[in-house]
């Protein structure tokens, strides 16, 4: 099974025959090319075009991120599953205002409800939410009455932050306490951890939208313009209460993260490297947990659920079956 691959160092990627490898002061590690999916880079390495055409023809996605752990680009690949006829629907979907703002409100109340689950979890274990459980029910009834795309976003700007003031009462760490939710740059260390969860979870969704029919430049709920790919954005939002959210619980509540583990920058503050590795590697094993999955009848893990989660909105837009978010049991 093809796997990523992250580079924290810096250094040159380049192509030997028919194999790629990474070196720098340190020596020199082959990649073994039939087994990456992606190629996470957050060191300054330098790559050059007989690099790119192979790793083009391997079918492999670069994803790149600058000194401070933002996510700033990738290089995607020449699509080897694309398909007019997806980007067809994509687009008369998204160009059909009813039809656009019914699978819009679907990615909206799919991360309400993950939200909701992930509340629920900490309360039947003593923590004190109820008041943000109803707030974010009362919220959340309110999205199939959402008459726009700008109304939808408004309630589920709402929903998050309401969501986000849980997390001091689920953390209990003074240093990691919320207060209020910043991005570039984040103020304090749980933001800090937000962003670089939230990109990373952006990334590996695009990585698998790769493996799909669909086109990463047409969303429904983020709107599609010229900078960027949105589908991605959409798809996410499902996912990062109940893998990026829950990762963070456990590397804060198991101490495996510490305020060591952070530092102030010019751009504000940063997560070290090695900080970096302990939250991809617990958010890599997150995603090869496995569970039963109520609709196939079998197990599936996390990176496979959110590839199935494409596949229905391929369907969907084929008009083979309605599209329904995915929502956790526990």
């Amino acid at each position: 099974m093809k796997k990523p691959i992250y580079i924290f160092s810096s250094g040159e990627l380049k192509r030997k025959d028919n194999t790629i490898f990474f070196e720098n002061e340190a020596g020199r590690k082959y990649i073994p090319v039939e087994n990456t999916s992606e190629i996470y880079i957050f060191g300054e390495v330098d790559i050059n075009k007989r690099f790119l055409e192979f790793i083009t023809q391997a079918e492999i996605i670069l994803h790149f991120f600058n000194y401070y752990g933002y996510y700033v680009g990738t290089y995607y690949p020449r699509e080897h599953l694309n398909s007019g006829y997806m980007v067809l629907k994509q687009a008369e979907h998204y160009l059909d205002f009813e039809n656009r703002l019914r699978i819009a409100s679907e990615f909206v109340a799919g991360a309400s409800k993950n939200m909701q689950q992930v509340i629920r979890y900490y309360l039947n274990r003593g923590k004190n939410l109820q008041e943000i459980e109803e707030i974010i029910k009362t919220l959340s009834n309110k999205i199939s009455l959402c008459n726009n795309i700008e109304e939808l976003m408004a309630i589920e700007g709402n929903i998050r932050e309401n969501y986000y003031g849980a997390f001091d009462n689920i953390l209990e760490n003074e240093d990691f306490a919320f207060k209020r939710r910043t991005r570039r740059p984040p103020k304090n260390n749980l933001n800090t951890l937000i962003s670089f969860g939230n990109s990373m979870i952006y990334t590996m969704v695009l990585s698998e939208i790769y493996k799909t029919h669909l086109d990463p430049r047409i969303g429904f709920l983020h709107a599609t313009n010229f900078r960027r790919f949105t589908l991605n954005l959409d798809v996410a939002e499902i996912f990062k209460p109940i893998i990026v959210d829950r990762v963070i619980f456990t590397v804060i509540g198991k101490k495996m993260l510490t305020a060591d583990d952070f530092e102030k920058s010019t751009e504000g503050l940063l997560l070290k490297e090695s900080g970096k590795k302990i939250f991809i590697a617990e958010m890599e094993k997150k995603l090869k947990t496995t569970f039963k999955h109520k609709t196939i009848g079998r197990e599936v893990s996390y990176r496979r659920l959110i590839r199935l989660e494409l596949y229905k909105l391929e369907k969907h837009l084929m008009g083979e079956e309605k599209y329904e978010a995915f929502v956790a049991r526990w």
